[in-house]
């Protein structure tokens, strides 16, 4: 299912105070909720939920929670974490089926900058979305979109309809007509166009 296995425990107390407590004898707290489900205020321990956050897969990729004997897959929606010490204070995990298709934003990389002649001459890469979002199963949430630059010259653009992504994950319709990046020209690019 997921490589991540978070062991859990159920609050007794909610609210400022219970956190607080929650905190104070080594566990970070949190909340469950989706799937129709009333919400369920859990905790986790503190060193193995950093740990789970160290590995850079906890945030928006499938996990399972471990309750005793049972097993929910869930993804981590949101970590909040301490302004002073950045120590996470609260996460917030969301019920999910692990086929089920979910919205879930995934990060966007470039490569192949070498074979872009826009780039080559001096042009700009202008990223518009350093996310986009998809519709993947949530058992196959792509770690990456990676966005080819062969090609691209001064002028053109890539839109996220024009993606290619894994079987089975498509592009949000809130995302479907947006620019991802685009390549300019650098204020060094018309200066040496001027000089020409």
């Amino acid at each position: 299912m997921a490589d991540i296995i978070l062991n859990v425990q159920v609050r007794d107390r909610v609210g400022t105070g219970g956190s607080r407590a929650t905190r104070n004898s080594g566990l970070v707290p949190g909340i469950l909720y989706g799937a129709d489900k009333a919400p369920v205020p859990i905790a986790v321990k503190a060193g193995e939920f950093r740990k789970a956050l160290h590995t850079g897969k906890l945030l928006g990729h499938l996990v399972t929670l471990k309750y005793g004997e049972e097993l929910q897959p869930v993804i981590a929606k949101d970590v909040q974490f301490d302004p002073v010490n950045d120590e996470p204070v609260h996460f917030d995990l969301f019920r999910v089926d692990a086929h089920a298709a979910i919205r879930i934003s995934v990060p966007v990389h470039f490569h192949n900058q070498e074979a872009s002649p826009g780039l080559k001459r001096g042009g700009v890469l202008n990223v518009n979305l350093h996310e986009i979002e998809v519709m993947a199963p949530a058992d196959a949430i792509p770690e990456e979109i990676l966005v080819d630059l062969t090609g691209l010259d001064v002028g053109d653009s890539v839109r996220a309809a024009d993606l290619i992504l894994p079987a089975r994950v498509s592009v949000h319709a809130h995302h479907h007509d947006a620019t991802v990046a685009s390549i300019g020209s650098s204020s060094a690019m018309g200066a040496a166009e001027a000089e020409a």
